[in-house]
């Protein structure tokens, strides 16, 4: 499903600013693969879901999304094919406009079909009969304006305007960290219950180690632009957040210096 080979990306080239952010880096995932990945401040997460989204031109290597090399793809192009979720609620959404129109705009779009006028009876019903999955009572509230929600809320219709057309790749920057513990578990929850229903291939960044471990059906860890670690299996279902420090120590010689990730044990 999705093939990144070799890929290497260094910001600020030639300069005494120069930033080798990815080196080398390779991750196939197959087609209903749920992988969580984790790092360092710095590591290249980011930036590899931004490679793989357009936002910029890899400087060396390959990257193919269901058999189709979209390496030079424009950024508006990968867009119809894959869903992306930031840590900030606020992104993604216009929020003067109606939850119905933030959906029918990520319907269109998602579908391929050009913008029209108004919205039609029956993707009304669709957009009332999605957000009643969610359970917040958002099905009552088509004509209410994003910017009026909470930012939990928010960030349910954006993992909904995400995935209303099933892409073929989803990614989550974070997405339950800007969010109270109780609002993010929610998020989570719903996402877990959208990924698995529609098995859309995920890649997922968290600081979350304990999350990392238990959602999905993989684990990579990246630290200086590189994939130092990728457990599945048994290996991952025995694994702990002090196996993985371990780990982690053994293969780059050096402590994981990051408050964020060994102190968090909620979502």
């Amino acid at each position: 499903m999705l093939r990144i080979n070799n890929v290497t990306k260094i910001f600020n080239k030639g300069t005494n600013n120069e930033q080798l952010a990815l080196e080398n880096v390779n991750l196939h995932l197959e087609k209903g693969d749920f992988v969580t990945m984790i790092g360092g401040n710095g590591a290249g997460k980011s930036t590899l879901l931004n490679a793989i989204s357009g936002i910029f031109l890899v400087d060396s290597g390959r990257i193919a999304l269901d058999g189709k090399d979209i390496t030079f793809q424009r950024e508006y192009r990968r867009a119809r094919q894959m869903g992306r979720l930031f840590q900030d609620p606020l992104k993604g959404t216009a929020p003067n406009m109606t939850i119905a129109e933030n959906l029918s705009l990520a319907y269109l779009r998602g579908s391929g079909r050009g913008i029209a006028i108004g919205l039609r009876g029956r993707e009304r019903n669709l957009f009332r009969e999605k957000l009643s999955r969610l359970e917040l009572g958002l099905e009552d509230r088509l004509d209410t304006k994003m910017g009026l929600l909470s930012g939990g809320q928010r960030q349910a219709v954006t993992l909904l305007m995400a995935t209303i057309v099933t892409p073929k790749l989803l990614m989550l920057d974070e997405h339950t960290a800007a969010l109270d513990p109780a609002t993010g578990k929610k998020v989570l929850e719903l996402t877990k219950s959208v990924v698995a229903g529609d098995r859309i291939t995920t890649l997922m960044i968290t600081h979350n180690i304990t999350s990392a471990l238990e959602l999905g059906n993989r684990t990579i860890m990246l630290d200086a632009g590189r994939i130092i670690l990728d457990i599945s299996g048994e290996e991952r279902e025995q694994m702990t957040v002090e196996k993985l420090m371990l780990l982690f120590r053994q293969k780059q010689g050096k402590h994981l210096d990051n408050d964020r990730m060994l102190l968090q044990k909620d979502i």
